[in-house]
């Protein structure tokens, strides 16, 4: 855990159920997400939706490269 995320609290989590399992969250499982604190169920949970986020930007930024004309 980040010392960012220690400093999250599960009260300020805008959703009461992990988005992947549909179980309660933890206060050991959340992160920020645009500003929001999101709650998974477990450490699991919140690494596999940190790990879509990065793969999404990167397929966003491939694209904006490509349409821009900057691919080498």
């Amino acid at each position: 855990m980040t010392r960012d995320q220690e400093a999250l609290k599960i009260e300020d989590a805008i959703n009461e159920t992990c988005p992947w399992s549909g179980k309660p969250i933890s206060a050991d499982s959340l992160t920020l997400y645009n500003g929001a604190v999101v709650g998974f169920c477990n450490p699991e949970c919140r690494d596999k939706f940190a790990k879509a986020l990065r793969s999404f930007e990167a397929a966003l930024q491939a694209r904006r490269v490509e349409r821009a004309g900057l691919e080498q």
